[in-house]
């Protein structure tokens, strides 16, 4: 059966999505267990300065956790780190100077700078168009940055919800990615213009109701103008439970 797609905005008003407790429990610890580094240290060894600060964008950031722990250890009189979150429904956290949290749908929104790192904690789940997403992000970097995201391959469908694992090379190769199949983590060094080769279709809010069953997002593959005919397709979830509602996240729309 062809799955029944969605625009975003319906996609973002589902209470599965526009939830910011599904990162709640995720401090800085947890990240670099999910994401394999150290990220402050990692920061710190690029050597910011008061008037070159580091700068760190944090995609789909949830309650903040991370974010605000990494404040409380920024020197505000010479600040060497200015931190970013956006998320749907930012937290309500103590006003700072160095820390800005964002209530905004990142489908939208724009930066005013470029980051030295970007990260995405298993919110690509939660994005319709994702390949659209992360190419835009390839171009937030700086030119040395480093943007660092969950991502499941299992999440690939084609036209029909079938996994498409095996295409993750022609997914994921054209954004200038690579991916670690083990951790399942998609990485770029060196920000980019990244022309994304997709456009995407809408998401299929169904996929979400088994666990079994990875979220979906669908998009067309295009040389030029001329629009490919294999079709295959990019789910949202990668069967993870969203904790505070019990149930898995939406499916979004992927490619085609």
């Amino acid at each position: 059966m062809t799955p029944v797609l969605v625009d975003d905005d319906t996609l973002a008003g589902t209470d599965v999505v526009a939830n910011n407790a599904m990162n709640r429990e995720r401090g800085l610890q947890s990240y670099a267990r999910e994401l394999g580094f150290d990220l402050l240290g990692w920061l710190d060894g690029r050597g910011g300065t008061a008037s070159r600060p580091q700068r760190w964008l944090d995609i789909c950031c949830g309650s903040g956790r991370a974010l605000v722990e990494a404040d409380s250890m920024v020197n505000v009189d010479e600040p060497r780190l200015l931190l970013t979150g956006v998320d749907l429904v930012a937290p309500s956290v103590a006003k700072s100077s160095t820390l800005d949290l964002v209530s905004a749908s990142i489908a939208s929104w724009s930066p005013r700078h470029r980051y030295d790192l970007i990260t995405c904690v298993h919110g690509l789940h939660y994005i319709g168009d994702k390949l659209g997403l992360i190419a835009r992000l390839a171009q937030w970097l700086t030119n040395d940055g480093r943007f660092v995201a969950s991502f499941d391959t299992r999440s690939v469908r084609d036209r029909d919800g079938r996994p498409m694992a095996r295409a993750t090379g022609a997914v994921i190769a054209p954004l200038g990615m690579t991916y670690n199949g083990r951790r399942r983590l998609l990485q770029r060094d060196g920000g980019a213009y990244v022309a994304s080769p997709w456009r995407y279709l809408g998401a299929d809010t169904a996929c979400g109701t088994e666990l079994h069953r990875p979220a979906g997002s669908r998009l067309v593959l295009r040389q030029g103008q001329t629009v490919i005919a294999r079709r295959v397709a990019l789910a949202v979830g990668a069967g993870e439970r969203n904790r505070s509602a019990g149930r898995l996240p939406s499916c979004d729309a992927g490619v085609a």
